[in-house]
């Protein structure tokens, strides 16, 4: 079965949807536009609920199928974009100075709505759909928002399903498996002290410079030295701070990074090991460093059964060959994982083509993923919930 042909026709007008939300690109929570613009959609097709609010700026809404009464199964897309200056050279290119869509929730959103307005039109299932609309994925945990604020059990959702788009991947071809997808994304910071002096004079200084220069090599050796080399951890330090002057040896510097996990067990390690590295290299030089360690999105999880219904809907639509269930696991993280630790349920990827990649001055998403986007949708809600 290739893509619904009503998804074809849907395609341009989806398409314009998605311009407008590129052109027009918000922050975090600061969605209100765009959610104004999902809330006007969703009334428009005669949702049977569109509620706002929902984690501050989040939507939802319920479509109810025609064939009676059945489970509430979960659709979601993110509505935030990420503070960066738009370089794609595209027409329909951000009019915010500082703000764009480089991740492609533009894309995300618009085919979120065209499915809405498709199953809206058909109802062509038993139960109910409910379209998830998300701010403040791009770091700011919306997921974890909406369902702290009742999403999950006020409108009684069973499953739930996300969608990412993935440069480098063919357009119509999709990607996932099941088991750990996106990893864990943690904060650390590490503060060390030693005594400033004149650069001239090491030898009457505790240099916390060169304490810093070693405590970065030291790090490394978690995944070299101490992870096992068949899993995956990343330990990256990725700001340096301290000193002003060529000729000062400071008081302290402050080193700031991530880590990235698939594996609650290597998450716990690589926090246990950065905190003993850091003292311990600090106290061989005579110098102390204070550790603040940040867990941010949890390791996004594809539940087994729900995995194995989403690769089957996906080879509906693109056929065997377009889709992989063996999916390399990603290093990035997705507030996604939460929601699938409240619900079973699936992240897919969904092909961009030769693009620029995510988080890229220069990216944008490609409309022509839109009927791909759509017919998994609308597929896998009439699939889900047959009569």
């Amino acid at each position: 079965m290739p893509i619904i042909n009503r998804a074809s026709e849907l395609q341009p007008e989806v398409a314009g949807w998605r311009r407008y939300l590129h052109q027009n690109p918000e922050l975090l929570y600061d969605v209100h536009n765009t959610a104004a613009f999902v809330t006007e959609k969703l009334k428009a097709f005669g949702c049977d609920t569109v509620e706002t609010g929902l984690g501050r700026t989040g939507v939802v809404g319920l479509i109810k199928g025609n064939k009676g009464d059945g489970p509430v199964i979960g659709f979601r897309a993110d509505m935030d974009a990420l503070p960066i200056d738009e370089e794609s050279g595209v027409e329909w290119g951000s009019q915010t100075p500082g703000k764009m869509h480089a991740c492609g929730h533009d894309g995300h959103t618009a085919m979120l709505l065209g499915a809405a307005k498709y199953l809206a039109e058909t109802r062509n299932f038993a139960g109910t759909i409910a379209v998830i609309f998300q701010p403040a994925e791009e770091g700011g945990g919306g997921a974890l928002e909406m369902i702290q604020d009742g999403m999950m059990d006020k409108f009684a959702i069973s499953q739930v399903y996300g969608m990412h788009n993935h440069p480098g991947m063919p357009v119509g071809a999709f990607g996932t498996r099941a088991g750990p997808l996106m990893a864990a994304a943690d904060e650390f910071q590490i503060v060390i002290r030693g005594r400033s002096g004149h650069a001239a004079q090491p030898h009457k200084s505790v240099d916390p410079v060169l304490v810093s220069a070693h405590v970065i090599v030291g790090l490394q050796a978690i995944a070299a030295r101490e992870a096992d080399p068949l899993q995956s951890v990343v330990v990256t330090v990725a700001n340096i701070h301290g000193g002003k002057a060529f000729n000062v040896i400071p008081d302290t510097v402050t080193l700031g990074g991530t880590v990235r996990t698939l594996l609650p067990e290597l998450r716990d390690m690589a926090e246990k090991r950065i905190q003993d590295i850091a003292t311990g290299i600090a106290a061989a030089f005579g110098a102390s460093a204070e550790v603040v360690y940040d867990r941010g999105y949890p390791v996004t999880v594809n539940h087994e059964a729900e995995t194995d219904f989403a690769l089957e809907i996906l080879r509906k639509v693109s056929g065997d060959k377009a889709v992989s269930d063996a999916f390399p696991p990603a290093m990035g993280a997705e507030d996604f994982s939460y929601m699938l630790e409240s619900r079973p349920g699936a992240f897919v990827f969904i092909g961009n083509g030769d693009t620029a990649n995510l988080h890229n001055s220069k990216y944008d998403f490609n409309d022509e993923a839109i009927p791909y986007g759509i017919s998994y949708w609308v597929t896998l809600a009439e699939t889900a919930l047959a009569a």
